[in-house]
């Protein structure tokens, strides 16, 4: 089972979306690691990852700080 997001924001929208951590890294021409990466804070998002995973999950006006900060 893959692990939880990190952001509950982000887990909400991924459990509303119904796309699983492959599909979203389909969806973004990402890697399914890379994603789950992300999501559980292993790692963080380019801008450009950033942006494809809040349009991909249909989130908005995200801050970039804190959990959300990019490279």
């Amino acid at each position: 089972m893959a692990p939880d997001p990190k952001c509950t924001a982000v887990a909400t929208a991924l459990q509303k979306s119904g796309l699983s951590y492959a599909e979203l890294a389909t969806k973004i021409g990402s890697t399914e690691q890379r994603v789950i990466d992300i999501c559980t804070g292993g790692d963080k998002p380019t801008d450009i990852e950033f942006h494809s995973l809040a349009q991909a999950l249909n989130i908005s006006e995200v801050p970039h700080t804190g959990a959300h900060a990019t490279k």
